[in-house]
């Protein structure tokens, strides 16, 4: 079946979880990146913020003219509400925000909300149907509960860094938020089975996610290694323990490539590609395992070969011998790629503030209901009084809560 490419901006940009109303309390950025996948297939997004301290986000990273960039992607199809839940009008209104609303999603400290009066008792009962997702780094209970948790903290103790960097080195993290952005994913996948089960009981449920875990859930058996043989993962650089050759080889222009051989057909390619077949007809050759410790003969063979060559010609060859390899790109080659034109994967889209700007498309297609990106980040409390007036506020009421500092 051919799926329906994503499109600038579809003509009716509704999606499949158009009705949905997801509140979005969260920041930094597991939570609200949760809320921006949902929001990009067509949920409607209200991101509250403070009304004195806006989210983080709007100030992190590189700006233009003022205006922070980071928020243009992490606050995109969100409308902008500002609220301080701490104060009486402000926890009536988000009382009356959730009696109306499908999920809120939020990373307050355990305990926080609660201390407001807006804890699930309090929520659940203005709406039964509601989902509460609590995005925090070490859950809602256990003895680390309170601590500050960060993508960064779930990097290290999932095992993760452990694992990542060169033998003789240190633990490496990553530079951006690895930990936080699959946090984002699991979140809304368990966003949509709490509203699934929602279908089934009729009532909602508390999602309480835990960044440590999903981090530590997509590093493979290492539990199960360890506890059948006692083997724990080492660091490898960019080799594996499981097949070789695999691994980063740089061009004759100075460029670098990516070989990997998990298929025993594709190493075989390899080696005819690269002269030394001979190879192939080693017994240890035979196996992803028996590869991996001839690492440094298959990499000399393979890296002697890519290095005698410009990366668009190790890339045709390799093309041409069906065997796989990948350019190691920085995002001024993502921008030019042809694969990348061709899915739509980065689209641009007007601005206010910025005139245009590119970013990330959604994550997928969809034949039927495809998700968009309507809109990027608004400013600070850009909507605050069209969201106050769709819960029934007049003006002169909006007036007193902003002079009382609720909103």
């Amino acid at each position: 079946m051919t799926t329906t490419p994503r499109t600038e901006r579809p003509t009716t940009p509704e999606g499949p979880l158009k009705g949905l109303r997801v509140l979005d309390l969260a920041t930094l950025f597991a939570g609200p990146l949760c809320a921006t996948m949902l929001g990009d297939f067509g949920a409607e997004v209200v991101k509250i913020e403070h009304p004195r301290r806006p989210d983080p986000s709007r100030g992190h990273g590189p700006s233009k003219d003022g205006v922070g960039l980071w928020w243009k992607h992490l606050g995109r199809n969100k409308r902008n509400l500002t609220l301080d839940l701490s104060s009486p009008g402000g926890r009536e209104v988000l009382l009356k925000l959730a009696a109306e609303s499908d999920v809120i999603i939020e990373n307050f400290r355990p305990g926080t909300l609660e201390k407001w009066n807006l804890g699930w008792e309090e929520l659940s009962a203005a709406n039964p149907g509601l989902v509460l997702a609590r995005v925090t780094g070490f859950g809602q209970f256990g003895p680390y509960a309170r601590r500050p948790g960060f993508g960064t903290l779930a990097e290290a103790m999932s095992g993760f860094a452990a694992i990542t960097g060169q033998p003789d080195g240190p633990p490496t993290l990553p530079p951006f938020g690895l930990a936080d952005s699959i946090a984002a994913l699991a979140t809304s996948y368990a966003v949509m089975a709490a509203l699934r089960g929602r279908d089934a009981t009729g009532r909602g449920q508390v999602v309480d996610m835990a960044i440590i875990e999903p981090m530590l859930a997509i590093l493979g058996p290492q539990a199960t290694w360890f506890d059948q043989l006692g083997y724990v993962q080492p660091r490898t650089g960019n080799r594996s323990t499981n097949n070789a050759p695999r691994n980063t080889y740089r061009t004759s222009d100075g460029k670098w490539v990516a070989v990997s051989t998990s298929a025993q057909s594709i190493a075989e390619r390899v080696m005819r590609l690269v002269g030394r077949p001979e190879f192939i007809a080693e017994d240890w050759f035979a196996t992803g395992a028996g590869r991996a410790g001839h690492a440094d003969e298959l990499d000399e063979a393979v890296g002697g070969w890519i290095g005698g060559h410009t990366r668009d010609e190790v890339v045709t060859a390799f093309e041409r011998a069906e065997a796989a390899i990948a350019p190691i790109y920085d995002i001024r080659d993502v921008l030019r790629d042809e694969q990348y034109q061709a899915l739509n994967s980065i689209t641009e889209l007007p601005d206010p503030e910025l005139g245009t700007v590119k970013m990330q498309n959604v994550l997928f297609r969809l034949s039927e209901t495809p998700g968009a990106i309507r809109w990027a980040g608004r400013p600070h409390g850009a909507d605050t009084d069209e969201l106050l007036g769709g819960l029934g506020l007049s003006q002169a009421e909006i007036a007193e809560l902003r002079e009382a500092g609720a909103v």
